[in-house]
């Protein structure tokens, strides 16, 4: 399994055979029995067919079993994607059949890992993994990462990011379906040969005694799971507790200072997407904290600001955000055009505006392409917009993010009407049609929604209220 990522983590087993891969709520497991658990799983798989290029959909919660799938279905050669069980049928359907899976393991009726196979499923360019993400056409978009990308993000998020150590526990009670969780809470930490500590989903109860009696030292979270931490009269922390690291969306200076004073622990604040991982961060082995700023390249990784013309502009000027990493996807599955738009000659263009400090340091202003980051997801107001104008009351529609000291932004409509309709049943047929966190919370019915001369929605002005 040579450049295979779950060959590193058997080299790992053969490092620290002993040592504690998993712990999870009544049971654990060393890293000698996840190595044996995952070439086990590996041979039944190819049993079913799977092998290189073809692909492997895993549809399971933070479980050992999500675990021991997704390393078997990387020793196969085969392509994995992991998908969020919160998804609706209808949203999980558009994914699926845009994967065209050879299996897909899921819960079964007993609660034990379901395989179905398709024969029909697709064979295409082997790659690690196809992590989603919301496409800005409203159709989901599956990104190719390659087994080299994928050790690169690891490397780079276990070595001068967050500088695990050896007795290092690792909370993962972020969704592992999606890249922050996957790579920020377990596949670092495996490759790192540390020890995971899985939380089926997150609780702040639950996870504030995890802290205090399971020795975690690193807590990797949204900015969502810390303010709701710090929500709780009596958390203090906990004694183990070394560093805390935010991803999936801006963490707010004034949320990483509280935190700092209630806990004592640092929150090492960074950027990045599903398509390129964490190029940009503040480093554990480094004090520098400035609170306008996400962070810097990681070593390997290099940045730009650009103006509309493709000209590099000076330190503090503002401008669209190019980065160049090896963490980098090979594009998007299937969409060659929108492949081509956001990787430009080497650089992946962020489509947001920031600004560049004398030093490295990147602050991030404003965004090109429209994207709501709620509680660490990704949602993209096409998707919604699409969803409220199937209602046949609704002749307009308009998503836009709204600012949140919780989430970070929420998601809020704005309708125009042709027939009556209550704000709370838009709202409820979007939580019918939508994950959860992406239906909106907030509707507004307009008599029309306002056009610029050109006919293009005002969404500043309905975002400024």
């Amino acid at each position: 399994m040579s450049g295979n990522f779950a060959g590193l983590v058997e080299a790992v087993a053969r490092r620290r055979p002993e040592h504690t891969a998993l712990r999870w709520d009544g049971g654990a497991m060393t890293y000698r029995e996840l190595a044996a658990r995952f070439t086990d799983c590996a041979a039944r798989l190819r049993s079913h067919g799977l092998g290189p290029g073809q692909r492997l959909a895993v549809s399971l919660t933070n479980r050992p079993e999500f675990v021991v799938t997704v390393l078997g279905g990387l020793a196969t050669g085969a392509t994995v994607a992991p998908l969020d069980p919160l998804l609706k049928a209808e949203e999980r359907a558009d994914i699926l059949a845009d994967l065209a899976p050879t299996l897909l393991v899921e819960p079964g009726p007993d609660g034990a890992p379901l395989e179905r196979v398709d024969p029909e499923g697709v064979r295409g360019a082997p790659a690690a993994l196809v992590l989603y993400t919301s496409g800005s056409t409203g159709r989901p978009k599956g990104a190719v990462l390659s087994h080299a990308a994928l050790t690169f993000a690891n490397e780079s998020w276990g070595g001068p990011v967050i500088g695990l150590r050896d007795d290092d526990v690792v909370l993962a009670a972020l969704p592992l379906s999606h890249a922050f969780g996957l790579n920020g809470a377990l596949l670092a930490p495996l490759l790192a040969g540390v020890t995971v500590r899985l939380v089926e989903r997150f609780v702040p109860e639950a996870v504030a005694d995890v802290l205090a009696g399971d020795g975690v030292s690193v807590l990797p979270g949204v900015a969502t799971m810390f303010h709701r931490l710090l929500e709780l009269p009596d958390f203090s922390g906990a004694t183990r507790l070394r560093l805390g690291v935010s991803g999936a969306a801006p963490c707010p200076w004034e949320l990483a200072e509280a935190w700092r004073a209630r806990t004592g622990v640092r929150i090492v604040r960074g950027y990045g997407s599903t398509e390129l991982f964490r190029p940009l961060s503040y480093l554990a082995a480094e004090a520098t904290d400035y609170p306008e700023c996400v962070g810097r390249p990681v070593p390997g990784v290099e940045v730009r600001v650009v103006d509309d013309a493709g000209g590099v502009v000076g330190a503090g000027e503002e401008g669209e955000l190019l980065i160049r990493t090896p963490a980098v996807m090979d594009g998007y599955l299937g969409y060659t055009a929108e492949t081509a738009a956001v990787l430009v000659g080497g650089w992946f263009t962020t489509g947001d505006l920031a600004r560049l400090t004398p030093d490295g340091y990147v602050s991030i202003v404003g965004r090109k392409r429209e994207r709501i980051k709620r509680g660490g997801y990704s949602v993209f107001p096409a998707e919604v917009e699409t969803v409220l104008l199937t209602h046949p009351a609704v002749s307009e529609a308009a998503v836009v993010g709204v600012p949140d000291d919780a989430l970070g932004e929420e998601v809020a409509a704005f309708v125009a009407l042709r027939a009556d309709a209550a704000p709370e049943e838009l709202i409820a047929w979007c939580r019918e049609r939508l994950a959860a966190f992406k239906y909106p919370r907030r509707v507004t019915v307009l008599p029309s929604l306002p056009r610029s001369a050109t006919g293009k929605v005002l969404k500043a002005r309905l975002r400024a209220g």
